[in-house]
């Protein structure tokens, strides 16, 4: 029956089959949750810890068949240090996932609710545990940081609207003067009606000029007449504004302290910003090393690279790298070229940081400086040593874009059937020419 993977499942329906197939030979209890943790951290890292090695030692003078385990791992060190054969295979697998199914049935002398609540006890001091010791802790804080950054920019960006907008009614010509959002919003707080600008200083947050055009248009304003409980409504809103733009300026220093102390090499290489997006969407600094230079590159444009994918077009060349300084300075012509040189450099970078001991960006900078030197070759059409020894210059062509290859192609079959054609109406113009000759001449005759 143990051969049977794929009806193994139908034995252990009932408790009462499960206890014809298997018999519990040796039971320990745990005395409390610390040991249970203990043990189970102890498993997770393949490791034998000193009850289960008693236990397995009793098993080792009665046992005449191989010892079922659920790890390969955890096999090779009891066959290590017990000297005690073990198997591991899917139909080990399926059993103990038997096993764990009709634990209750399986197991003499324990209730399931008991049990469901040790369960639920273990599982809570192992999260609790691994949150407290995982090694890539700190970057919970990078991921929070830029999140909550995303949201203030897109809460100031509401409220900004709604307070130009309903301030608007009031004095409409203050908003094509002062394009500045903040300064906007200062002057509001410091004023308030339309009517006080007159002897309202404002050299504090305005140039000279600009105040005067403001004290201007007040003058001959076409906004309608507010109350006051309107303008103390919308003075709270600039409030509001101003304290959110305060703290969000307090953030952005923030993460750029935190990014240069866990990640100085990809914040060199990319710039804060676009370095904690990485790493929030890998989840960890841990998990975006382990990602390839291609997947880096791409990162953040997965529902474009599937869409190309189902529709046989291009896929995408870049994705959140594309807001690195170095894409964006870069021509349209040469962007895919650069990403794909920037995300390699930048994958180094990051494995640097996460498993290197030293914490200088040295290696990032030497690599921006080689980035941008080749960057200038490429603006200059310089390129000559893209790879091997250069004996001859590379051919653009190679590196064009396949769309614009494509329509070149199209270009030129448009340009064959317009010259046929042509030859065809020159052809059809010379036999009405002869054909009106020959019956004049006919009709001479």
């Amino acid at each position: 029956k143990l051969q049977e993977v794929d009806s193994l499942w139908k034995e252990f329906e009932t408790p009462e089959k499960a206890n014809k197939i298997v018999k519990l030979k040796h039971f320990e209890k745990f005395q409390d949750t610390a040991e249970a943790l203990a043990a189970f951290t102890a498993l997770m890292e393949g490791k034998i810890n000193k009850q289960l090695k008693k236990v397995l030692k009793k098993i080792v003078k009665e046992a005449h068949e191989p010892l079922a385990v659920a790890d390969a791992k955890l096999g090779g060190v009891i066959k290590e240090k017990l000297n005690l054969s073990c198997i591991h295979s899917p139909v080990v697998n399926e059993l103990m996932r038997g096993i764990r199914s009709q634990m209750d049935g399986l197991i003499p002398g324990v209730e399931p609710r008991e049990m469901a609540a040790m369960c639920l006890g273990l599982a809570h001091s192992l999260s609790r545990y691994r949150l407290k010791f995982s090694a890539d802790k700190v970057d919970t804080m990078i991921v929070q940081a830029i999140s909550l950054l995303d949201d203030l920019d897109k809460e100031l960006n509401n409220y900004i609207m709604r307070c130009r907008e309903w301030y608007g009614w009031h004095f409409p010509e203050l908003g094509k003067i002062i394009s500045d959002n903040l300064t906007y919003c200062k002057c509001l707080q410091k004023v308030g009606d339309r009517k006080n600008y007159a002897s309202a200083k404002l050299s504090e947050l305005l140039p000279e000029e600009v105040e005067a055009e403001v004290k201007a248009a007040a003058e001959i304003s076409m906004g309608t007449e507010v109350s006051e409980e309107d303008i103390c409504n919308i003075l709270h809103l600039c409030t509001q504004v101003i304290e959110i733009s305060e703290y969000r300026t307090q953030l952005y220093e923030y993460l750029q302290n935190r990014m240069m102390a866990i990640a100085p090499n990809v914040t060199v290489m990319v710039g804060e910003l676009v370095g904690a997006r990485l790493i929030a969407h890998a989840g960890s600094l841990l998990n975006l090393a382990k990602h390839a230079a291609s997947t880096v590159q791409i990162l953040g444009a997965e529902k474009a690279l599937f869409r190309a994918l189902k529709s046989r077009r291009d896929t995408p060349k870049y994705g959140l790298i594309y807001h690195a300084s170095l894409v964006g300075q870069t021509s349209p012509k040469h962007k895919g070229k650069i990403s794909r040189m920037l995300a390699a450099k930048t994958v180094l970078a990051i494995r640097y940081d996460a498993f290197g001991e030293d914490s200088s960006s040295a290696m990032g900078v030497e690599n921006r400086a080689k980035l941008e030197a080749r960057l200038r070759t490429l603006e200059d059409r310089g390129i000559r040593k893209i790879s091997g020894t250069g004996k001859a210059l590379a051919k653009t062509e190679k590196y064009e874009h396949k769309r614009v290859q494509r329509k070149r192609r199209k270009r030129k079959k448009k340009e064959i059937t317009r010259i046929n054609r042509k030859e065809l109406q020159v052809y059809h113009l010379d036999t009405s020419c002869l054909r009106f000759n020959w019956e004049h001449t006919r009709d001479a005759l």
